[in-house]
């Protein structure tokens, strides 16, 4: 936090902004993720979460921030059973049976097998007295940001101060299982029609705020390649069904999971893609998935003009940004991912300059959009590592023309052409008799103009104080002169200091410098610059 501070004010409360390297800040990032790692579950959280806020920390830090694994030693068997125990009774009479070695730790969770009514279940047990934990570490971070606060900009201040207040929501809806499971029986639901996706079905009766009971569903972790390989599955098919699933969530239900990592995804041995852990699960509203559309289309098309557009629609963009200048960042990312193949390129490469983009701008980021922008990465990532040949958005294109996307837009167009031709016939119609009437007054000279002058810069008022003080100037000289004469030593005195005064004001008036000075962040040698340093 104080690094980031000097960053902004090399003397904290005053003196310029210090010029960081790339190199430095990967190596402070690297430190930061090694103290959230030792901070504990809390702040792990904290750091997956500032992974996908690019309008409050640079990129370095995203990239390293991303890499944080939610992977903890289980807590003892004795502490889980005393959960288990207070949500859902005695062990014995819950359970047919129940594996007391967990099968996966996680900061807020551990997951065990068991046997209930003769199927094989998943058991999802809340770490024992994490609530206190996460409550003190909640404390902490209040205390921390209005420290922070007063030393970063207006705007980024703002994104602070809310990210402590979303993070707190976030961590304690994780935490409450009652949720996770509404969250996992919704999206199950919404991709019933999907075959080769298959999604834990939820134990009801066997479910509480802090034990979630599923069915056991196995798999392959998605990532290992050679045991997928040997499983004799298309990698190339699995990973289209992947990213057509996520498109289905984001873009059509617009209930999505949120935490694609590959710990969380695992192939059966005939193909079928399973999503674990539904604990972060968000939500887009429906104009948020109609800009999204219009994004990935826009990039699809390699349109700049409606690749910013969408972004000024979605709120991750300022309106009063440079169109030029992010243009050209946009032209430089599409330019950076093609690849020999002008038809292949990444969309996480593009996102990924956006983010740059977005901290040197800073930002209020809408936080369920820079989820969905970090999904899209991540399960990108994925893909590609399935197939290294994965072109992204071919499949986005597929999917949007396979749901009607690509017609309703071009439909959309015609109905919007087809509108203005209207209007325009209805203003050929209105337009004659106004003109005419306007001739006639011109003619009998009865034609009053009235004008207003738009003067943003406030030069007309600055011209008539300069009038002002000029004559009040003149009137102190004459004034002066007069005293001067009738031998008033004190009234010339005064006067000598009034015009005096009035003299400097004017001066000041024409030798104060006026206007908006600033320097481009993003220009073509500033990112040549940046891809040097990085490599």
């Amino acid at each position: 936090m104080l690094a980031i501070a000097r960053d902004r004010r090399r003397f904290l409360l005053f003196g310029r902004s210090r010029s960081v390297s790339s190199a430095t800040r990967r190596g402070r990032a690297t430190r930061l993720r090694e103290s959230l790692l030792t901070l504990g579950p809390t702040f792990i959280k904290l750091g997956q979460l500032l992974s996908t806020r690019p309008d409050i920390l640079p990129p370095e830090y995203i990239e390293a921030l991303s890499a944080l694994q939610d992977r903890v030693p289980p807590a003892p068997w004795e502490d889980a059973q005393s959960v288990v125990t207070d949500e859902l009774g005695p062990i014995e009479s819950a359970f047919d049976s129940f594996d007391t070695d967990s099968i996966s730790g996680a900061s807020l969770g551990q997951v065990y097998t068991a046997e209930f009514e003769g199927e094989t279940v998943a058991v999802k047990v809340r770490r024992p007295e994490i609530e206190a934990l996460v409550e003190a570490d909640l404390r902490v971070i209040q205390f921390s940001v209005p420290l922070l606060v007063p030393f970063i900009d207006d705007a980024q201040a703002f994104s602070v101060e809310t990210l402590a207040g979303e993070f707190a929501t976030v961590i304690r809806q994780e935490m409450d299982y009652e949720r996770e499971a509404t969250m996992l029986r919704e999206i199950r639901s919404n991709l019933d029609s999907f075959d080769r996706i298959r999604i834990p079905r939820v134990i009801e009766e066997r479910s509480g705020e802090r034990v979630l009971t599923m069915e056991y569903v196995g798999g392959t972790k998605i990532t290992e390649i050679d045991d997928v390989d040997a499983l004799g599955i298309d990698r190339t098919a699995l990973a289209k069904t992947l990213q057509k699933a996520y498109f289905e969530m984001i873009v059509t239900h617009g209930v999505f999971h949120a935490d694609p990592h590959p710990g969380n995804l695992a192939v059966k041995d005939d193909g079928t893609l399973v999503l674990y852990d539904f604990g972060m699960s968000g939500r887009v509203d429906s104009f948020t998935q109609d800009r999204i559309v219009e994004f990935y289309m826009a990039i699809a098309n390699q349109d700049i003009d409606g690749i910013l557009d969408a972004l000024i629609a979605m709120g991750t963009l300022s309106p009063t940004a440079d169109r030029a200048v992010m243009a050209n960042v946009m032209e430089l990312a599409i330019a950076d991912a093609r690849g020999e193949d002008i038809e292949q390129y990444r969309v996480n490469q593009i996102i990924s300059q956006v983010e740059n983009t977005i901290y040197e701008f800073p930002l209020r980021l809408p936080s369920n959009l820079a989820l969905v922008l970090r999904v899209a990465t991540v399960v990108e990532g994925v893909c590609v590592t399935l197939d290294p040949d994965f072109d992204f958005i071919a499949v986005a294109t597929e999917f949007l023309r396979e749901h009607g996307y690509l017609e309703a837009t071009a439909k959309q167009f015609v109905e919007d052409r087809v509108d203005e031709i209207e209007r325009a016939t209805r203003a050929s119609v209105r337009i004659p008799p106004k003109l005419e009437d306007a001739l006639d007054r011109i003619d009998r000279e009865h034609l009053i103009v009235q004008a207003q002058l738009d003067d943003p810069d406030g030069l007309l008022d600055l011209l008539a104080k300069r009038l002002v003080v000029g004559l009040l100037l003149a009137v102190a000289i004459l004034g002066t002169v007069q005293f001067y004469l009738a031998g008033l030593l004190w009234a010339t005195v005064i006067g000598l200091v009034s015009g005096l005064s009035l003299a400097g004001l004017l001066v000041r008036s024409f030798r104060k410098q006026r206007g908006i000075r600033t320097t481009p962040q993003f220009t073509r040698q500033s990112m040549r610059q940046r891809e040097d340093e990085l490599e």
